[in-house]
């Protein structure tokens, strides 16, 4: 075996490579095709036999075979490998230092030395896969089902349900499709379970998302009794907050229970969830103990303020004053898990520290640390207004003994809005001077408190009347905090009730450039405005508050109301129909929408409104007057009775409505009706000149025996006037210059309050004509309805013109503005 083998001789001469050439002539293989020896074993069934691999490589055992040469070449045999350095399957195989150094039987021929293979040329490209292969089918299905399910929690996070609805039961169809083809193609153990967990889970949050709690409850089922999918049992609890959402109580708790089990203990802020989440469902099944229990395990665990918050509402309910305190206390023991405000204040003036501080003031995590505090602050606030009446004997005791509480906590800010809220609740109960002694505590406090303090007492004063008082502690509010909108809008409230109407839009500009949202300020800004007869101005405030409150009742009305004062009527009675949307029974907003109607000729419309309004407030005289007027000009007098009636109770001194009545018993043909109404009003007015003129015609006309007592009456009481305006005429004739010209015109004014003892008898006298006795009766009464009722009502009083049945004067506003400057700054 090793005469085939030639070692490198061991003296390095001038040629390092020498006796490479030296080989045996049986590596030549170029001559095979030539060897019928070599040629025959090939054909025989001796060169094909298979190899024995029972045989231990290294015990192969060669045989010669003779070539061409004559000499006789060892091969290997079927029984072993071959021997290193001889000829297998037709190529030579060098030995290993010669292919080590990039020697082959073509470079003995006078090949190139390439040692790298580099003219062998580049690599032959990758066969392509077939696109039509089960597994290339399935890898395409599988990519298309994950894109689906993508797509379907996209358009959830964007809104659009229906969507994401639709491409989640799109996923659940190709992944029922994609399993089948698994199970034709593989074993089932080669199945994809994560990406069918991944289908069915979505499938079930987007049938919840869209409501459909049926379909939801049977996919989670699904998941939920698969033995397969492992954690699985904790998708219960998504079962439980659809149980809850259908206000099935005692199921969504059973399934909180399930997962709770389930949920191994290593999840701790999983297993609280689900605690606080049984917590509130027992809350609203009126199981307070058990709710009780529940919050303080979850704040013996792990405290967090909704858990703190709802332990003190679940004590409040059953009354517990002990449980009370300490769950308040428990909450204000909750860590904020914030950093302090120093962190942002620059300790030196390093300009890259600034940089650092500028970036980090406001981005999300400092939002979020003042969104954390904000909530912190109030649930407290809540809480403290919700027990502090209730723990002690009343409720400044209860009041001060949160105050020290919060005072010896890390909310120490908090104790005086707790001091504030204090003050607001006198107010609530009509105490204003301990409300007012409360708030007078703040004056030496810090510049904050006490500006939301006397803007406070500044409003108080007003309330009372007392400007002064109420001047100067809008002065110190502005003082202690010029950015206070509050005390801005305060101190413009004192100098538009002084009438400086210049001044007070400047106090309201200011308020509105610290504070934009400020809404007290943009309506008084605009009533300013309306008060300056700048009426565009004004619109363009109203217009605005209203794109902040959409549905606010006051800011409707004076729109329309300034639409209804720059004479665009159409556009008052829109906004006064967008104004009965909002407030559909207010009766001065719908008998405003019929004066208008009235006013364009619609008498139709404007019954319909005014009638609304009658039904909704039946002692408006005015609307009252309008309706029987309406009713007597469509010759309706039966209908106009009870109208005129009601008016009658209203204002039962008023003789002009009683005999309204009368006469419409008149109209009607009712005379029997309409003379025992005249004697009532005889007997309650006995010296009214219409009533006894009415009595005398109907006994004329009807032939009684009393028609001469009632002429002797009119005749006396004639007479009185006539000598009444005979002693008031030598009055003015005797007096002379200015004193007889004014004396004069006070008689004159005299004469005319005597010839018309009320304001009822002066309309009636200028309503109704009486004809002469001979004519006949019908004929006179066309004349009375033609001459009295053509405008019987005069020219319409200005209507209140507030949604809410106040008026919209100037002088009255600003105890709607300032109601909101009581809560704490």
């Amino acid at each position: 075996m090793m005469e085939n083998v030639h070692l490198a001789p061991e003296t390095d001469e001038d040629d390092l490579y020498s006796g490479f050439n030296e080989y045996n002539p049986a590596y030549d293989t170029e001559e095979l095709e030539n060897d019928t020896g070599f040629q025959q074993a090939v054909r025989t069934s001796h060169g094909r036999r298979p190899p024995i691999t029972a045989k231990i490589p290294s015990t192969a055992v060669t045989r010669p075979i003779a070539t061409g040469y004559g000499s006789k070449t060892s091969l290997a045999s079927s029984m072993g490998r071959p021997m290193t350095g001889t000829i297998q399957d037709g190529v030579a195989r060098p030995m290993t230092a010669v292919r080590a150094a990039g020697f082959t039987k073509a470079a003995l021929r006078g090949s190139a030395f390439d040692p790298l293979g580099q003219s062998r040329g580049p690599a032959p490209p990758l066969e392509a896969k077939s696109e039509d292969s089960p597994e290339e089918k399935i890898r395409q299905l599988e990519k298309k089902v994950n894109e689906l399910v993508e797509e379907s929690c996209i358009a959830n996070s964007c809104g659009d349900l229906k969507l994401a609805l639709e491409k989640a039961k799109d996923a659940g169809r190709k992944e029922r499709v994609l399993v089948r083809q698994r199970e034709q193609v593989t074993t089932p153990e080669n199945i994809n379970l994560d990406l069918t967990y991944s289908v069915l889970f979505n499938l079930a949050s987007q049938y919840s998302a869209n409501e459909m709690y049926a379909e939801a409850l049977n996919t989670y089922q699904v998941i939920v009794k698969n033995k397969m999918f492992s954690n699985a049992g904790r998708l219960k609890v998504n079962m439980g907050n659809i149980y809850l959402k259908q206000r099935n109580y005692s199921k969504a708790i059973k399934f909180y229970r399930m997962a709770l089990d389930q949920i191994p203990s290593v999840h701790k802020e999983m297993r609280i969830k689900i605690m606080q989440n049984i917590g509130i469902t027992f809350i609203k099944t009126g199981q307070y103990s058990d709710a009780i229990n529940s919050f303080e395990h979850i704040m013996s665990m792990a405290p967090n303020l909704k858990a703190g918050f709802n332990l003190i509402l679940s004590c409040f309910a059953i009354g517990d004053r002990e449980k009370m305190k300490k769950a308040f206390q428990k909450l204000i023991a909750v860590p904020l898990e914030i950093d302090e405000d120093d962190k942002y204040i620059s300790p030196s003036d390093d300009p890259h520290s600034n940089l650092l501080i500028e970036a980090i003031k406001n981005d999300h995590l400092r939002q979020m640390e003042r969104e954390r505090k904000a909530m912190a602050e109030k649930y407290i606030m809540t809480a403290a207004k919700l027990i502090a009446p209730v723990i002690e004997s009343s409720f400044a005791v209860g009041y001060n003994w949160c105050v020290e509480v919060v005072k010896a906590s890390q909310y120490v800010e908090l104790a005086n809005d707790l001091e504030i809220n204090k003050a607001i609740t006198y107010l609530r109960q009509k105490d204003f001077n301990q409300a007012v002694d409360t708030l007078k505590m703040f004056e030496k406090k810090d510049s904050r408190v006490k500006s939301a303090a006397a803007t406070n007492l500044s409003f108080l004063y007003y309330l009372e009347n007392e400007f002064a008082q109420a001047s100067s502690y809008a002065d110190l509010a502005v003082n202690s905090d010029r950015y206070n909108p509050s005390a801005l809008t305060n101190k413009g409230n004192m100098v538009f009730a002084n009438g400086d109407y210049e001044k007070a839009a400047e106090f309201y500009k200011e308020a509105l450039r610290n504070d934009s949202s400020c809404t007290e300020a943009l309506y008084n800004i605009g009533l300013t405005y309306k008060k300056l007869n700048r009426l565009d101005e004004a619109l363009d405030s109203f217009l605005k508050l209203h794109a902040i409150l959409r549905n606010s009742a006051q800011v409707l009305c004076q729109i329309a109301n300034i639409y209804e004062l720059m004479e665009d009527p159409n556009q008052a009675i829109e906004w006064l129909m967008q104004l009965i949307s909002v407030v559909p029974t207010d009766s001065q907003a719908l008998s405003k929408l019929g004066e208008l109607y009235d006013s364009e000729g619609d008498k139709s419309q404007a019954f319909q409104y005014y009638y609304e309004s009658y039904r909704y407030f039946p002692s408006n005289i005015e609307v009252i007057e309008w309706l029987g007027a309406y009713y007597i000009d469509t010759q309706f007098c039966e209908k106009a009775i009870q109208f005129f009636e009601r008016a009658s109770l209203i204002q039962p001194t008023q003789v002009k409505w009683q005999l309204m009545v009368a006469s419409c018993f008149r109209r009607s043909g009712n005379y029997q009706k309409a003379l025992d109404t005249y004697k009532d009003i005889h007997r309650k007015f006995p010296e009214n000149v219409e009533c006894l003129r009415f009595l005398v015609r109907l006994c004329t006309d009807i032939g009684l025996k009393e028609v001469q007592e009632y002429a002797t009456k009119l005749k006396r009481l004639e007479k009185m006037k006539e000598m009444k305006e005979q002693r008031i005429k030598s009055g003015r004739d005797s007096s002379g210059g200015a004193r007889n010209k004014q004396e004069g015109s006070a008689g004159s004014d005299s004469g005319q309050n005597n010839s018309a003892s009320s304001k009822s008898e002066r309309l009636s006298a200028k309503l109704r004509a009486l004809p002469g006795t001979d004519e006949p009766y019908e004929s006179s009464s066309n004349k009375e309805i033609d001459a009295s009722y053509v405008d019987p009502l005069g020219p319409q009083l200005e209507r209140p013109k507030t949604a809410a049945k106040k008026r919209l004067d100037e002088d009255d506003f600003a105890d709607e503005e300032l109601g909101d400057d009581l809560l704490p700054e």
